[in-house]
């Protein structure tokens, strides 16, 4: 799936480069991650075990068992801001959009206020609302202004709603914050090639080392969005392998 994280996305996680979901096993999960046969743990360092697994789940790509074991973790411990916050990551990368966006929009106001404005402006990618994903991201980039994910998806966002010049700074600080990251550069590479300045793009593919795959992508990222907004809005933004 395309996080914009605009992951390439290149925007979009869902912010936005192409950022690859390995897929666990199945047995990997059925078991009950908080075993009574262990040695024994406060309550609360239980919980706190539990909702690291499912976070390291989703991580590997598990969505839907992530789902399962978030039924199970409410059924134990009762709900918390966190777990809605994973369960909407879960219904948005299994496709669930309309239950992804109430959850998220239930924690705006809330210590994950960041992530479930990201969130929604990932969704508003997907459902090819330019302005309502480039506003989400803006309050999410405000939120953490250090958080690359945001950053390089608030920059791609732009890129897509033709705003180049507003796209510069996001992606630039994004690049900045993490010159190791491969999504990071591949944006600034697409802003680059989509101001027909490609020799700054080979630099930041020469720099960044970035590998082949990951350069067509960049190239067929730029010239779907150099046609015209009718013909790309519909398509999502596409990670990096």
């Amino acid at each position: 799936m395309r996080t914009l994280t605009l992951p390439l996305m290149v925007l979009l996680g869902a912010g936005a480069l192409v950022s690859g979901c390995q897929s666990t096993s199945v047995a990997q999960y059925k078991q009950d991650p908080v075993s009574l046969d262990g040695p024994e743990r406060a309550p609360q360092d239980d919980k706190q075990l539990y909702l690291e697994l499912i976070t390291q789940m989703q991580r590997q790509g598990a969505w839907y068992a992530s789902l399962a074991h978030v039924d199970a973790y409410r059924q134990r411990y009762g709900d918390s801001p966190a777990l809605r916050l994973l369960q909407a990551d879960a219904l948005r990368e299994t496709g669930q959009l309309p239950g992804a966006q109430t959850l998220y929009a239930s924690l705006t106001s809330g210590p994950q206020a960041a992530a479930a404005w990201h969130g929604l402006g990932l969704i508003a990618v997907r459902n090819g609302d330019d302005t309502q994903a480039e506003q989400a991201l803006a309050r999410a980039v405000q939120l953490q202004p250090l958080q690359t994910d945001y950053l390089g998806d608030l920059g791609f966002a732009r890129l897509r709603a033709g705003q180049l010049d507003q796209a510069r700074e996001p992606l630039a600080k994004a690049a900045e914050l993490a010159p190791g990251n491969v999504k990071a550069n591949a944006n600034l590479a697409v802003y680059a090639l989509l101001r027909n300045d490609t020799a700054t793009a080979e630099r930041i593919f020469n720099s960044a080392a970035l590998p082949e795959a990951a350069r067509a992508e960049v190239r067929r990222l730029a010239q779907q969005l150099r046609q015209p907004p009718a013909a790309s809005t519909s398509a999502a933004p596409a990670a990096l392998p």
